[in-house]
This record gives C-alpha cells, sequence and structure tokens, in this order.
C-alpha cells in the first residue's frame, strides 16, 4: 500500500492514446512541455550566484578524504579552462576527447568545453586499459578528429594513445605522462586567464550547438557517435524536473558511480544534479564484489537523497544492507526515490530492498525506472506512483510522443521530441535507418501494455525487435523476456544467458556464470578450486539442472522453454565485440563467435557440458 511508502513528490504524468487506422498507436503526455534553458551550463552560472557555498562536486582525494568543491569554486574553475581551450582554437571538427573515468578535473574539462560551444567526447576506459588491440579506441578517435586528449593519468593510457593516435594531437593529463608525446599538466589548463571573448563565445552557444558526442556501446556493432545538443540536454532536465519534482525543492544529494562515457550517469545524473543545485559525489566504486566495497564506504557516510544504479548494483548493496546497520541507517536516512535502468531489476531484489527500508525508517522507499537510450538524452518514458512495479517501464514524459508500430507480434516503440538526437556524428547513412517516414526515432525496443488498453497503466519492457528470432515451426521466440527469466530462474548463479535456436526446434542457451555465487554455493572446497572444475561440480549442476527443468514445467510452449544450457568457462570479449565496456552482451556477437558450441547443444548425444531440462 501507498500509505507505507515515505512521501516523495513525483509531477503527475498522464498519457493520452490514440488508435490509428493503420494498426499503429499515439501515446502523448497530457502535461505540456514546461520552458527550458538554452545552455546547460546557466545552471552552472545561476548556482554559483545563488548559492556559491554549496557543494557541487566531490572526490575522496588518494582514498581518502572528500575533496568538495562549491558552485563558485567550480564556476571559477571552468571559467578559466574555457579560456584556455579558446585559445587552442578547437571546435567541432576539433573536439575535446576524455579517455579517463569519472573524476573531478574531467567534470571541469566537460563543463569548460560547453561553456564556449566546443564539443567533447568521453570514450569508455576499457577501451585503452582493457582491449588488448585498441580497435575501437582508433575507431572512435578517427571519427572525432579530436584538436585534444584527456586522462587522467597520463602514463596509464600511453600504450592506447601510441597505438590509436598521432603524437602530434595535444595530450593533457592531471599526473603522469605518455612516452610518445609531450604532455600538458592540467594545471595548465587552470591557469589560463579569462580572455576578453569568454562572455561572447558562451553567448554564442545555443540550443543547436552540439555539447557533446557519446559513442554508443557498440551492442549491436561498432560504437556509433551520437550528437548530444544543448537543446537535447536541457530539454531532458525539463522534463525530470516535472517528473523528479523533489529534487526542485530541495536540491539533491547524489552519491553515483555511473560512467559519464554513457548517458545514464554523464547526462541523467550528473545533469540533474547541476540543473538542481544538488551536490554529486563522485563514487570510486562499482557494483562487483570487489568494487562495491568502495560504494558501501562512501554510503556509509553519505546520505542521499536518491539513489541511482542497475539492478546489479542494487544486488550487491542488499547483500550488505542485510548485515551492516550503519550501512542501512545512512543509507535510508534522507532517501526520497530509489531509479534503476540498463536492464530488467529481479523482483527479489526489490522485495529485499523494501523490506530492510521498512525495518530501518519504518518506511518503504519508491523504486522507479525509465526508457530511453544515447539517442534519447535518455529519458523518454517513466513509471509514477501509480506504475511502479518491476519491468514496468511508465508513460512518456511531457514533450515526448510515442509511437506504437506493430511488428513480428509485437509493438515497436518509436518516440519524437526535443531530447532526439539530430543523428550520428559523420555518419548519414546510420542516422538515415533509424528514423521513420514522421521523424519518429526506433529505439529498437518492443513495450506490451501493462494494464488492458489503459496507457496510463505504463507499458511493460517487450525486448529488442532485432534479437528475436523464429523456431522452425513459424513461432517467435521474445529473447528479452525469455533471458530476464532464465536469469531470475537461475540467480545468483549467472550474471547473463545468450539465446540460441534461430530456425531449430528447440531453444538453447550459452551462460555467463557468476562464479563468486558458484564458488559461495559449494562451499569451503571450490576456493582453490578452477573455474572450470567449479562449474562441472556435480552438486552445482544438479541445482542448475533441477531449476531448469522447474522453469521448463512452468513454460507455454516450446518458445518459452529452454531445453538445453552450457555455462561458458571463456569469459566475453570486448575486443570481439562479445560485451560493451558497461558489461552488455551481444547475443549476435556471442552466437557467431561460438558457433561451434552452440551446434554441440543441438547434437543428438549432448556434450558433456550440458545441463539438460
Amino acid at each position: 500500500m501507498m500509505e507505507d511508502f515515505r512521501d516523495v513528490d513525483l509531477g503527475g504524468l498522464e498519457a493520452i492514446l490514440e488508435e490509428r487506422a493503420d494498426g499503429s498507436m499515439l501515446v502523448r503526455p497530457a502535461q505540456p512541455l514546461g520552458p527550458y534553458a538554452e545552455r546547460i551550463t546557466d545552471a552552472l552560472d545561476h548556482w554559483a550566484q545563488a548559492t556559491p557555498d554549496a557543494v557541487f562536486l566531490a572526490q575522496r582525494e588518494g582514498g581518502g578524504d572528500w575533496r568538495r568543491l562549491t558552485y563558485a569554486q567550480v564556476r571559477a574553475a571552468v571559467r578559466q579552462i574555457a579560456s584556455g581551450l579558446l585559445a587552442r582554437d578547437l571546435s567541432p571538427e576539433r573536439p575535446v576527447a576524455i579517455l579517463s573515468g569519472n573524476d573531478i578535473e574531467q567534470a571541469l574539462l566537460g563543463l569548460g568545453a560547453m561553456y564556449v560551444g566546443i564539443p567533447f567526447s568521453p570514450i569508455s576506459p576499457a577501451y585503452s586499459l582493457i582491449s588488448s588491440d585498441f580497435e575501437k579506441l582508433r575507431t572512435i578517435l578517427a571519427k572525432l578528429t579530436p584538436g585534444l586528449i584527456y586522462a587522467t593519468k597520463g602514463d596509464a593510457f600511453a600504450k592506447a594513445l601510441a597505438a590509436s593516435c598521432d603524437p602530434s594531437i595535444e595530450f593533457v593529463a592531471t599526473s603522469g605522462a605518455a612516452s610518445d608525446r609531450t604532455t600538458t599538466p592540467f594545471t595548465a589548463l587552470l591557469d589560463a586567464c579569462e580572455t576578453d571573448d569568454l562572455d561572447s563565445a558562451n553567448r554564442k552557444v545555443g540550443p543547436d550547438t552540439i555539447a557533446k558526442i557519446l559513442f554508443t556501446s557498440g551492442s549491436t556493432g561498432q560504437p556509433k557517435g551520437v550528437i548530444n545538443t544543448q537543446r537535447m540536454l536541457c530539454s531532458n532536465q525539463a522534463m525530470l524536473a516535472h517528473w523528479l519534482a523533489f529534487g526542485v525543492k530541495t536540491p539533491p544529494v547524489l552519491v553515483d558511480w555511473l560512467p559519464w562515457n554513457h548517458t545514464f550517469g554523464g547526462n541523467h545524473n550528473f545533469n540533474y544534479a547541476l540543473a538542481n543545485g544538488g551536490a554529486l559525489y563522485i563514487d570510486g566504486g562499482k557494483p562487483t564484489p570487489a568494487g562495491i566495497e568502495e560504494t558501501v564506504r562512501n554510503l556509509r557516510e553519505i546520505s542521499p537523497s536518491v539513489y541511482f544504479n542497475v539492478p546489479k548494483g542494487y544486488e550487491e548493496l542488499t547483500l550488505r544492507l542485510r548485515n551492516d546497520q550503519q550501512l542501512r541507517e545512512t543509507f535510508f536516512k534522507n532517501l526520497q526515490l530509489t531509479f534503476y535502468a540498463g536492464a530488467g531489476l529481479p523482483p527479489h531484489v526489490a522485495q529485499e530492498l523494501d523490506d530492510l527500508a521498512y525495518a530501518t525508517i519504518g518506511r518503504r522507499i519508491l523504486m522507479v525506472t525509465s526508457l530511453g537510450s544515447t539517442e534519447t538524452a535518455p529519458a523518454s518514458l517513466a513509471s509514477t506512483k501509480e506504475c511502479s512495479a518491476p519491468g514496468v517501464v511508465g508513460v512518456p514524459l511531457p514533450g515526448v510522443s510515442m509511437k506504437l508500430v506493430p511488428a513480428s507480434g509485437k509493438l515497436e516503440v518509436r518516440v519524437k521530441g526535443p531530447n532526439i538526437m539530430p543523428g550520428y556524428w559523420r555518419d548519414q547513412e546510420q542516422t538515415a535507418k533509424v528514423f521513420d517516414e514522421e521523424g519518429f526515432y526506433c529505439l529498437g525496443d518492443a513495450l506490451k501494455f501493462a494494464r488492458g488498453r489503459d496507457p496510463n497503466g505504463g507499458f511493460i519492457f517487450d525486448g529488442r525487435i532485432s534479437e528475436d528470432f523464429k523456431l522452425v515451426t513459424g513461432t517467435w521466440v521474445s529473447v528479452g523476456p525469455l533471458r530476464a527469466k532464465l536469469i531470475s530462474g537461475l540467480a545468483p548463479f549467472i550474471k547473463d544467458a545468450v539465446i540460441a535456436g534461430h530456425d531449430r526446434d528447440d531453444v538453447m542457451a550459452l551462460l555467463f556464470p557468476e562464479i563468486d555465487a558458484c564458488r559461495a554455493f559449494l562451499g569451503e572446497g571450490a576456493k582453490g578450486a578452477s573455474d572450470a572444475t567449479v562449474l562441472s561440480a556435480p552438486r552445482l549442476r544438479e541445482e542448475i539442472g533441477g531449476r531448469l527443468s522447474q522453469l521448463a514445467r512452468e513454460s507455454t510452449g516450446s518458445s518459452t522453454r529452454v531445453a538445453r544450457i552450457m555455462f561458458l568457462v571463456e569469459p566475453a570479449s570486448i575486443d570481439a565485440n562479445e560485451m560493451t565496456d558497461k558489461g552488455s552482451i551481444n547475443q549476435r556477437a556471442v552466437l557467431t563467435r561460438r558457433a561451434a558450441l552452440v551446434e554441440s547443444l543441438y547434437a543428438a548425444t549432448p556434450p558433456a557440458g550440458a545441463i539438460c531440462a
């Protein structure tokens, strides 16, 4: 019941449905989009004057105490950096490229670039630090043609730089140096004097000015550069101001790890803090068994008012909340709302978080989600108090029109609004492919009504159109929901599942294991064993087989029944495009690269590693 929840101010979202003769449907918000700024950095100017001493950015220094910068301090630094960038003749043809992860210097550099209309592009650090062939980094930098490249630690990125770009491009680093080129210290940008043309350059920045270029994670191919304009960023924050209204009245406090080279962390969360005069504590942790400890440390000290994360992050966090009273008390103390995106949230994780909140503060915390993409800046749909069940992505935000088009037995979703990209950077061919004849952007996702034909009941994510396939019988297999059901049914033993079965009689699956959970299940004897030994352990195989058989009994037919599965000992490869830098699995790439394993699953006599329902 809603009376058990902590009261939170969310703006009302209502939808109007229009059915068309061709079978498509339009869903429009009843509420109009309010006015929005011309430049996202206008918020920095505003808060530096209105609340100059309020903390904007904070980050631990060397793993120790928090380094905090106020709005006034950030604005002063941004204006100096902007002056230094103007002196370098940078432009859309020579933008700024950022190779390293979230830190205060990256924030200052990105804000400084946007302040004077110079695009910047934060690039996944994985392409420099994890990749072995640097092919994605080379491709991205060749498409960008940057005039300046930044990384926090120059020596850590030296090998990637040497393999991917010309040494004549200026390289800036906070510390360390690249061995094959001159390295400019970041302090040189901070020491720049404000130029006479600084304010003039700022005034020339308008809604259609390119703010940044974000590269997609490449889950369906090579990364594409998404043009993010000031209009996209500013209008999306106006949408969030209507929806997440509590943050407008009381400046939000965020403790956030989500990477800025993705739209969730870099646009949605960073700009939400900035637009509303909030504080952003940069979390150096990650939702992994090792990285979560840093997140826990930060959340023991800082009480967020809104918490953004991916489902895996919540899964790791609930494990720690369960046995840490101090963490529970600090985390729930000021928490108004939790928000997840990026994947479906397992119901048991949502339930446990709910129970922990109630046990700690006597109230439950509303959990919501949204639907969008890098191309939509990102939020396009959002859930409400009335439609916030797990899996329900809500209704269109003010300013966003949604079109639902029948496709392969599903409803393909397309959106239009001021938050939609104008196109991909230097790629007219790909741009033309993703817009329909009415100018709607085609996300490639499918939705279904959560409640009859009532748009105000919200919509449920129904998988990606491009991943679905037919069995030999002609029956469609809906990969997204089937994959989610398999992951949930085999939790916590698997990270992800790749579904196979195109033109086959049955559905099979390759599984990426959650090896630490598998070891924990087997106990002390598995601690020193190899991954292959753990995954072949009879007790684990029996547990997985029993669960797979139960899922098979619950299935409604061949399209929802997974007949055989196999664990993959070799991790997904980022260089082979099997995995994106944010951990998403490219189903097509895995099936192509591991075609021999798929064939073995379909053999009359299954291989030793197969587990059958």
